[in-house]
């Protein structure tokens, strides 16, 4: 079974979601990097997600390959950033999704993303 199923499908990843972007919004080295109106990005990422942990791929079906590291090369992302992000979803992740070791491997699979969407050394920012 794929991890989508295991985390309760769509209705999972709308949670995880909305439990996320807030505490983006809140970090103050994340926050700059997104637009006021987060609500278009949520909604990339949920149709991201659902493909991402295996459900239909309803990203590419409205907009193309993902080519996410090319999508986040205009963002000076930093080994910072991608732990910032990593704990924002962390904890989305406790609250949306009860099985600890369910939890455990999506943020391991994330975690490999996040840190390949690094593009910016610290020293540069």
């Amino acid at each position: 079974m794929d991890l989508f199923a295991q985390m309760g499908g769509e209705r999972t990843i709308q949670r995880i979601v909305e439990a996320f972007y807030p505490k983006v919004l809140e970090d103050p080295l994340l926050a700059p990097l997104f637009p006021e109106d987060i609500y278009p990005v949520m909604e990339k990422q949920t149709l991201f997600l659902t493909q991402f942990f295996g459900g239909p791929p309803l990203y590419t079906s409205e907009f193309g390959h993902p080519r996410m590291r090319a999508r986040h090369m205009p963002f000076p992302i930093t080994p910072r950033h991608a732990d910032a992000w990593l704990d924002c979803m962390r904890r989305a992740l406790e609250e949306a999704v009860p099985d600890e070791n369910l939890r455990q491997a999506l943020l391991e699979r994330l975690s490999v993303s996040a840190h390949f969407f690094v593009n910016t050394d610290e020293q540069a920012t």
